[in-house]
This record gives C-alpha cells, structure tokens and sequence, in this order.
C-alpha cells in the first residue's frame, strides 16, 4: 500500500507520519484490498481547545473512495478517531463485497 502524506498549515512531522503508518498498517493487515491512502493534517484556528488538530485519511479501495475527517486538541487522537470509522466502514465494505 502505498501512503502519501499532506500538510496544510502545519510543520511536516516524521513522528506523526510513522503513527499513521502504524495504524494504516493495521488495517491493511485486515483487508487487503485497499490500494492506497492519502493522509491530511492541518491545523484550524477554532475557539475550542477540544479541536483544531484535523486529520483526513482517503483510502483507494475497489469501488468508492472511502474517508474519514477528526478534529480534536491533538493529531495523535484525531488519527485514532479517522482509523477508527475507516475500520467501520471497511467492515461494512467487506461484507457487500461477500454477499455479491
């Protein structure tokens, strides 16, 4: 799988680059149909010290794109929170892809 990583309004960070990673090769250990992903950070000036640190992950599988969006006070919880729906939705994509 290939992972390409983007940032906007925010410093690159090899830290964050290999937590994601991490996390996106777990899932591909899961299902192995996903092609590619694109990782976004970027940082949002917002009048809650809960949000702000974004973080959007696009994965390339057979069929539609799937995406995730987190906002939360740190990058490292918002890519839990975006792996964790693309793990929803991928089980949900699992399961169509069998019952064809």
């Amino acid at each position: 799988m290939n992972i390409n990583f983007e940032y906007d309004d925010v410093k690159a960070s090899n830290r964050l680059e290999i937590l994601a990673a991490k996390k996106l090769d777990k899932l591909l250990d899961k299902f192995d149909f996903i092609v590619r992903a694109d990782v976004f950070f970027k940082k949002e000036n917002t009048s809650s010290p809960d949000t702000g640190s974004i973080c959007n992950i696009r994965l390339s599988t057979p069929g539609p794109r799937l995406f995730a969006e987190a906002s939360n006070s740190s990058f490292e919880a918002s890519i839990a929170e975006s792996v964790d729906e693309l793990l929803r939705q991928l089980h949900k994509r699992k399961a169509k892809m069998k019952s064809r």
